[in-house]
């Protein structure tokens, strides 16, 4: 609370990280610290001492940290998030006269001063002190209380002590304190809301030999394959009835044919809505033992929540209040000019009757989480009511907080980010459409090095069963194993749509469409995942790589180096004790070879610029010794089309030379 004005000198602001003005925390994973900033200062050239408070929401007490001076009235302090849920952060700062006293006696004693006066004023200081100590640091006091009194050396020594200004410290006097007029939230998830890989597929359509309807059970032996490719999350499109009202056929049709199985966004039949699950998918007891089997092999499974309904939903016969009418007493379909999709009702977010429908809808997540769904990926949250989703997640992750929600939000920046700051703990983004050196490094950069880093965790995806960019199109093999390589070593999370992504699926609908020919979201495929041409093992020694080096576990250390060469881009990544260091180059051109110099700062790496150093390159086992900052670097696209090196000191021998050329 703030004190009164006449009693308060300190003023504080400026805090950072503050997400607009506090009204949304910031984003933490167990065991991150959070380091804060903010300017503190008064009038005239009295001293001041503050401190950063920080708790666990429902706990007592405050635990706080010094804030250390940087320059200009600048402050910092840190401390460590230990526990997943909420914590809250602010400043207190007081005028310090003891510290003013002890800076003003140490230049009155250099410069040979009659200091005897000034003792005394120091232990009319220390004297209040010592009533609001106690046990031992009483005593304490009241000896350097009785030392300032008797003056000459034995005071100044006591003034000067160490071991009383950290008790002056311990027993200011806070009562005109000012404390930071917010506290500031942090939401803190677990690790994997940070670092993932997910692997995207359908579960109904088949693998290998031609079958019919996929199953839960047939899932279960496609387990295996996606963990030997070194996925931690598997992410399976809605699994809920499908309807048949106007139900969409091949290749996004709008009159299907008798046996097409419709897009499974489409949601609700007579077999129920999105507590059900399609019957031609396997029970409940199914998903529940798939959902077991995947955990066996470290693989957590993430459910689409997508808040739409099919005309057949029973939404729509128990509650057609939900849904918005159109003047001809029909409900409105779901559009975006000149595309209709007649198979889709859109939930009406302006209804009266909006906190019912919001109460079921919360309803369908905490159903799903009983279920043993921790991960849910939501489809089109910037088409549904903002509001809703802080209310949703929030309610959810202060019971559940272990839950991570993905945004499948394609839009305009602003929202979102508004999205992330509303509680989504993941995104998608703009990946997919960057793809020149000066459009990655400027995203990621904004991504990574603005204030964007405190509330959105970027997942980037190359591909979604929506989304064939021109890139990977016209780009062929090369260009879907650099941008697997962009994905999984810019962003700590990353997915992909398979097996369309490792089988280098790139026809699309039509000529300057980013669709999918025969897209899966419409019928059943059938994938040969043991295709000759798949990249399937360059994706697992990518996924084994990130595993295996902590720097690719975060964004934090992500810095671009320039390269002589507009087609190739260079990156790293670095633990913060610089114990691993991950240099990554890759070829932007998918049709010839690029060359060119790279520059590195070494000293940034705790690397000697006069001494060579050891380039391991994590993708073929190759090891080379550079030396300087400036290293020349050849890269085939069709053979490999990036570097991932691992950067060591080293000291080079002639034994060295000789194997590294």
């Amino acid at each position: 609370m703030q004190v009164e004005k006449n009693k308060s000198r300190v003023v504080i602001e400026n805090v950072k990280p503050e997400i607009d003005c506090g009204r949304f925390p910031i984003k933490r994973i167990v065991g991150g610290k959070v380091h804060v900033e903010a300017d503190v200062f008064t009038d005239g050239h009295e001293a001041v001492s503050c401190v950063l408070l920080y708790r666990k929401e429902g706990t007592g007490d405050w635990a706080e940290v010094p804030l250390t001076p940087l320059v200009n009235d600048r402050w910092e302090a840190e401390f460590t998030v230990t526990e997943m849920g909420r914590y809250r952060y602010t400043i207190q700062a007081w005028l310090d006269h003891f510290k003013f006293w002890s800076r003003s006696l140490v230049k009155r004693v250099e410069a040979g001063q009659d200091v005897t006066v000034d003792l005394l004023i120091g232990a009319h200081l220390v004297e209040p002190a010592i009533a609001r100590a106690g046990g031992a640091d009483t005593e304490r006091l009241q000896l350097f209380l009785e030392a300032l009194r008797s003056g000459g050396n034995q005071g100044v020594q006591a003034a000067l002590s160490t071991e009383l200004a950290g008790l002056m410290y311990r027993y200011s006097a806070r009562d005109a304190s000012t404390t930071y007029s917010r506290e500031l939230g942090i939401v803190v998830d677990r690790e994997r809301a940070r670092f993932s890989s997910w692997y995207e597929f359908f579960p109904r359509s088949c693998w290998g030999e031609p079958c019919g309807h996929g199953t839960f059970k047939d899932s279960e032996a496609r387990l295996e394959y996606v963990a030997s490719l070194g996925f931690d999350v598997i992410y399976l499109p809605p699994i809920h009835p499908i309807g048949r009202t106007n139900r969409k056929g091949k290749n996004n049709n709008v009159v299907s044919q008798p046996g097409e199985v419709g897009s499974p966004w489409a949601i609700g039949a007579e077999e129920g809505g999105h507590k059900a699950i399609h019957p031609d998918l396997g029970t409940l007891e199914d998903f529940r033992r798939f959902i077991a089997r995947a955990r066996e092999y470290g693989i957590e499974i993430a459910m689409d929540i997508a808040f739409q309904c099919s005309p057949d939903h029973p939404y729509v016969r128990e509650h057609p209040e939900w849904f918005r009418m159109r003047p001809d007493g029909t409900i409105q379909y779901a559009e975006n000019p000149p595309k209709k999709y007649e198979d889709i009702y859109p939930f009406d977010f302006e209804t009266p009757h909006w906190r019912e429908m919001w109460d079921e809808l919360k309803s369908v997540v905490e159903y799903w989480i009983d279920q043993g769904v921790k991960i849910f990926r939501v489809d089109n949250p910037h088409t549904k009511s903002l509001s809703f989703w802080e209310w949703l997640i929030d309610g959810v992750k202060r019971e559940h907080p272990e839950t991570i929600f993905l945004a499948e939000a394609f839009t305009r920046p602003k929202v979102m980010y508004y999205l992330a700051k509303s509680g989504f703990t993941q995104s998608y983004n703009y990946f997919a459409w960057r793809n020149t050196r000066h459009e990655l490094t400027e995203y990621f950069t904004e991504l990574t090095r603005t204030e964007v880093k405190e509330f959105f965790y970027p997942n980037v995806w190359p591909n979604t069963p929506d989304i064939l960019t021109e890139h990977l199109q016209v780009g062929g093999r090369p260009a879907f194993m650099s941008r697997v390589v962009l994905a999984a070593t810019l962003a700590a999370s990353y997915g992909i749509y398979g097996p369309a992504y490792e089988l280098g699926e790139n026809v699309p609908m039509a000529h300057g469409k980013e669709e999918y020919l025969n897209s899966e979201k419409y019928e059943i495929k059938q994938w040969d995942v043991n295709r000759p041409d798949s990249i399937k093992e360059l994706i697992a020694r990518l996924n084994r790589i990130r595993r295996e080096n902590p720097a690719l576990h975060s964004n934090e250390g992500l810095r671009f180096h320039p390269t002589s060469n507009e087609m190739l881009i260079a990156y790293s990544k670095a633990t913060e004790d610089l114990g691993n260091v991950i240099l990554t180059i890759v070829n932007l051109d998918p049709n010839y070879t690029q060359s060119g110099v790279v520059e590195l700062p070494l000293e940034e790496f705790a690397l000697d610029p006069h001494q060579p150093y050891q380039v391991h390159d994590l993708l073929t086992g190759g090891r080379f010794i550079w030396s300087g900052r400036h290293n020349y670097v050849e890269i085939n696209p069709h053979a490999l089309p990036a570097h991932v090196f691992s950067l060591r000191y080293r000291m080079r021998t002639e034994q060295d030379f000789d194997y590294y050329t």
